[in-house]
């Protein structure tokens, strides 16, 4: 098998179906590490052919990994459920594996209520995806990981379309939990809530819509940038709440 896609999915109905559509151009491996999903997730791999390996989800670097190491391919696709393939990277992909580089990044385009935002800080978001098994491996911390390559880097021109949320609920839904995380890593690192904490929400908001034009995305731009004040404030609020537990 010359490329296997790695996916990590957890409650994934809704996003998986199209996830593993866009990959179907590509006739490869399929492996799909499913956290504990209490939905049709596993079904739906099933139903597409694909590998399906179940393990509890600890974080996003060791599940990803986990992913990795079960494929049997020499190029590894690695992506999340709310990811598909642009026509154009399904096109492009095939004589990408031919050349010289052993991992390649890929631009994102973002997608929210309907709208590609092109602004606001997520135009030019561009991640490495796409690389050798036996030269990338995945590393990060509780809340943030990325693909360590060792060999050369190169640049696909289409791109990964990425539907974080499909609508608010989702959101909410999504953001308790990163909120979490990121305020415990933040706990762990040493780091401690102080008044300053107070204005960042603010920063978040006029930085996104105003410094760096969301506005322009118009309401799911600006929605976007409210989001993120939100998240920032909702961060550091759990983050003194561990303080004050620990002060107990």
């Amino acid at each position: 098998m010359r490329l296997s896609a790695a996916i990590i999915a957890q409650n994934e109905e809704w996003d998986l179906p199209g996830c593993l559509a866009s990959l179907a151009p590509l006739n490869c491996e399929i492996v799909v590490v499913d956290g504990g999903s209490r939905d049709r997730t596993r079904e739906i791999v099933r139903d597409a052919g694909g590998v399906l390996v179940e393990r509890p989800f600890d974080d996003f670097a060791s599940q990803k990994q986990a992913a990795v190491d079960a494929c049997s391919g020499e190029w590894i696709l690695s992506l999340d459920a709310d990811e598909r393939l642009t026509p154009e990277l399904a096109a492009e992909i095939p004589a990408a594996l031919e050349g010289a580089a052993d991992a390649y990044d890929i631009p994102f385009e973002v997608w929210f209520l309907g709208k590609r935002l092109r602004f606001g800080g997520l135009g030019r978001e561009h991640h490495v995806r796409l690389f050798r098994k036996s030269r990338g491996r995945f590393k990060g911390a509780r809340l943030h990981e990325g693909i360590t390559v060792d060999g050369p880097t190169a640049r696909l021109k289409g791109r990964i379309r990425h539907e974080p949320y499909r609508d608010l609920a989702e959101y909410r839904e999504k953001a308790a939990v990163y909120t979490d995380r990121a305020a415990l890593k933040r706990f762990e690192n040493g780091k401690r809530f102080t008044p300053l904490h107070r204005l960042l929400p603010a920063w978040e908001f006029f930085m996104r819509a105003v410094l760096k034009g969301a506005v322009l995305d118009g309401y799911p731009g600006l929605l976007w940038a409210w989001l993120s004040a939100q998240h920032t404030r909702l961060k550091y609020a759990k983050l003194r709440e561990l303080q004050r537990k620990a002060a107990r």
